[in-house]
């Protein structure tokens, strides 16, 4: 479903796209659905969210960047279902250390695709050595205790 709309934002990092009612009902997979967007030729996995009552889907700052747009902009949107299984890809340091801790090891493994990625993306995105080793043991500690956050 191709649609045209305003990049809402609502603080400095609150940015979604107010899905239609008519492409809801296109979709028809209820008020929640899983979708891969497109916006400016680059595409990334979400799912619709109720925000305020509407649906809408959410917009990170590194999607923002990938694709060049603000809030405010007018965008052209393509969305469609995703049924592609969602899996997280563990970083072999991560890996390692869950690994090591089998009660850890079995937390992450039944955690949600999103649950897993609120662990993985830090660990990534850490700029020295010192922080992502910091934040794998952060991680294994957490759920070794069985906790998902």
């Amino acid at each position: 479903m191709r649609f045209r709309t305003t990049l809402l934002q609502n603080s400095k990092t609150a940015t979604g796209i107010p899905v239609p009612a008519d492409v809801m009902d296109a979709l028809a997979a209820g008020r929640a659905p899983k979708v891969a967007v497109t916006i400016n030729g680059y595409t990334y996995r979400s799912s619709v969210a109720t925000v305020n009552g509407g649906p809408m889907i959410g917009v990170s700052e590194a999607v923002r960047a990938a694709t060049g747009v603000r809030g405010g902009d007018q965008i052209e949107v393509d969305v469609v279902l995703d049924t592609a299984p969602r899996t997280v890809t563990v970083p072999d340091d991560l890996a390692a250390a869950l690994d090591a801790e089998p009660a850890a090891r079995r937390t992450f493994d039944g955690l949600s695709y999103s649950n897993q990625r609120f662990w993985v993306e830090p660990i990534e995105a850490a700029k020295s050595d010192e922080t992502r080793q910091r934040r794998i043991e952060k991680a294994v500690a957490t759920l070794r205790e069985g906790r998902a956050r």
